[in-house]
């Protein structure tokens, strides 16, 4: 795959559809998302850009998400987890409440720039199951894709326990959420679906 570039950023965003204020904004989101990411890549050893770019595709073509905050939240969706020491950029160019809604999808040991202790866990499920409905639609699609991206993981026990928090945890989430919006009930299916066809395939 070819270095996703802003031209590349704003197609997968549908910008060209949108209002001159609103790519405006979707312009300054790229570009922070370019430079935010840069140098990070999953544990796959791709680049990390590639996962926000894939959820704004899921969320675009599969759940039909047109609000564009929801769209650029998915961009930045892990902006402070793979770069805390960003937030203030964040601030300056997106404004304090977008990245209040960072902040709230992102786990405070990944905003405190520490190793995950005892209790954390626990903090990160309350935190979700708080999200507004869109914000969490944003953070479904991230586990939805991280699901997806199981098979590409070298790490086996990471693929285990993904598989066991996702029954734990996320697909009653899921659950509860599905009648706040259509979006969240077509969410709800997809990751439902996703999991049992894991199962079916797990080794």
């Amino acid at each position: 795959m070819n270095p996703i570039d802003l031209d590349h950023v704003l197609t997968v965003l549908g910008a060209a559809a949108w209002g001159t204020d609103q790519q405006s904004r979707a312009r300054v989101a790229g570009a922070l998302a370019l430079t935010v990411y840069d140098g990070h890549t999953r544990d796959q050893g791709t680049p990390y850009l590639e996962h926000p770019i894939a959820i704004i595709t899921l969320l675009a073509t599969e759940i039909r998400v047109s609000q564009v905050e929801t769209l650029l939240l998915a961009l930045l969706h892990d902006a402070l987890e793979v770069a805390p020491e960003s937030e203030a950029l964040l601030v300056q160019h997106l404004g304090a409440p977008f990245a209040c809604r960072l902040r709230a999808m992102t786990a405070d040991h990944r905003l405190e720039q520490r190793p995950k202790a005892a209790g954390d866990e626990s903090r990160w499920r309350f935190k979700q199951a708080a999200l507004p409905p869109e914000d969490l639609l944003v953070r479904l699609a991230d586990r939805l894709h991280n699901l997806r991206d199981l098979a590409a993981s070298p790490n086996l026990d990471r693929r285990r326990r993904f598989l066991q928090s996702l029954q734990d945890f996320y697909l009653p989430l899921a659950e509860a959420a599905r009648g706040l919006s259509p979006q969240l009930e077509a969410m709800h299916a997809l990751l439902h679906a996703e999991y049992v066809q894991q199962q079916e395939v797990r080794p």
